[in-house]
């Protein structure tokens, strides 16, 4: 009987030792994650070589298994059901034995934001610069449990690695000041409408360019970028300088490349402002490597966009920061299953001097409505600004028309944001008023007789306020390209 007893005694401890978790997993593949609906949603991590890993997800019949390679990685499909409300788990084990069990699992529309501050900017705001509404935002957080944020912590690399630093996490008034902003109001929307779960995975890096977040084999074909000068003269002891090319791709966006999504949202361009002659082409680069990284094509992951706002900062007596704005709709109209909203009228006259502007919530709006429009083919959420068309001269005014304008414009008086010029170039501001019957905008200036070309909302900080009636703003424009 004593023999028995210590057999079983040892049994037990041969057991106990074999629960010892072998299995890893990376920060994103974890409790509280967003898994994409009706697809094969990709899990992954480490194990022991050649074992044998499975996961059953409480939504499954059966357990579905793979086995480690010669470096321990595995990766399995977890095939998921139409979203819903819903509290889901998955249980994982190595070889049979139990190892890791993941909780609070949603299904639903999961979506990758990324950028430079802009995006990167938290609910709670930063340097001096706050977020409007954003106490009630954090303090009414925990409203909304089927909204998960996974923020993405800076993590520089010179070559890729597997693994970053980020989480998700539930909303509620200790977790949504580091929420992104914009991607948090984004997925509010998103879910309020199609009323389903939704997750973003927040991977911004404030100060960050294009080449920052396109992989090293491209960026060293690049002849204005120095890939070991820039990475020597970036680092300060313990941080990457944000400017710094490749980094970002290495260290935030290839560890993240298994993740399953629905698609990308990017804020980015201002520190590539200058660059309008490259930026189109190298964006339309990027976002076919992402494409690719993560799985999918231009038709299935679609790519949308977010002009940079106005800020005096650039130099009004220059025209790169609206040149650049040009060149980023013209990104747009390049890179397929891609869209772009205008923020044109989304700062004040206080922010001329502040990069950061504190309206975060309709730019969250607006990229939703892209969303919902283009990608869950909901056509009577409007997403399309104004876009100049043609104009015609009638004496000494100019007549402007708009695409993207059929149920008319506003408002009738105080148009602001416009500027004329004569036969000799030199444009001077000028004041509008709307033709309600033509859908169109006379614009006249003093001292400009013969007007040949118009402008609008075409400086470094120049807000305008014409907006269609379902009120997104008119897009920045010359008529003299």
């Amino acid at each position: 009987m004593k023999k028995t007893f210590f057999l079983s005694l040892l049994a037990g401890w041969f057991c106990a030792g074999d629960t010892t978790a072998k299995i890893v997993l990376p920060e994103i593949v974890g409790d509280n994650m967003v898994l994409q609906q009706q697809t094969d949603a990709r899990i992954w991590g480490t194990a022991e070589a050649g074992a044998t890993v499975s996961a059953k997800a409480s939504w499954l019949a059966q357990a579905v298994e793979t086995r480690s390679d010669k470096n321990g990685q595995w990766q399995l499909l977890l095939k998921t059901p139409a979203a819903e409300k819903r509290e889901h788990q998955i249980v994982l084990s190595e070889n049979g034995r139990q190892q890791l069990t993941l909780s609070r699992v949603l299904i639903g529309e999961v979506w990758f934001a990324s950028g430079q501050s802009n995006m990167e900017m938290p609910l709670e705001g930063f340097w001096n610069c706050p977020v409007n509404g954003n106490n009630e935002a954090i303090a009414t957080a925990a409203e909304h449990p089927w909204v998960r944020v996974a923020p993405i912590k800076q993590n520089g690399q010179t070559k890729p690695v597997e693994t970053c630093p980020g989480k998700w996490q539930v909303p509620s008034p200790a977790t949504a000041a580091h929420f992104s902003a914009t991607g948090w109001y984004f997925a509010q929307m998103l879910q309020r409408v199609l009323d389903v779960p939704v997750g973003v995975i927040a991977c911004a890096w404030g100060g960050s360019k294009v080449e920052g977040w396109t992989p090293e084999e491209i960026v060293k074909t690049y002849s204005d970028v120095d890939i070991e000068k820039e990475q020597r003269e970036g680092w300060n002891g313990s941080w990457w300088h944000y400017y710094t090319p490749i980094i970002m791709y290495n260290g935030m966006l290839h560890p993240l490349r298994h993740y399953t999504i629905r698609g990308f949202l990017w804020y980015q361009g201002e520190s590539n402002v200058g660059k309008e002659q490259t930026y189109p082409e190298r964006l339309k680069t990027m976002a076919d490597v992402w494409r690719r990284e993560f799985g999918g094509t231009a038709q299935t992951l679609p790519f949308y966009l977010v002009e940079i706002a106005p800020w005096g900062g650039y130099g009004n007596e220059w025209l790169s920061a609206p040149l650049f704005r040009e060149c980023q709709h013209r990104a747009a109209s390049i890179i397929e299953n891609s869209g772009i909203i205008c923020t044109n009228d989304l700062v004040q006259p206080y922010e001329v001097n502040q990069i950061h502007p504190a309206e975060k919530r309709e730019v969250g709006n607006r990229l939703a409505y892209l969303a919902l429009n283009r990608t869950y083919g909901m056509k009577d959420i409007v997403c399309d600004s104004p876009e100049y068309d043609r104009m015609e001269v009638h004496g000494d005014s100019i007549e402007v028309f708009f695409k993207y304008a059929e149920q008319g414009l506003s408002p009738w008086q105080d148009i602001r944001g416009f500027e004329l010029a004569g036969a000799d170039g030199q444009f001077h501001e000028a004041t509008a008023v709307l033709n309600e019957s033509h859908k169109s905008v006379f614009v006249t200036a003093p001292g400009v007789k013969a007007p040949t070309a118009v402008r609008y909302g075409f400086k470094a900080f120049q807000p305008g306020n014409l907006k269609s009636i379902r009120n997104l703003p008119v897009v920045p424009f010359r008529s003299d390209k």
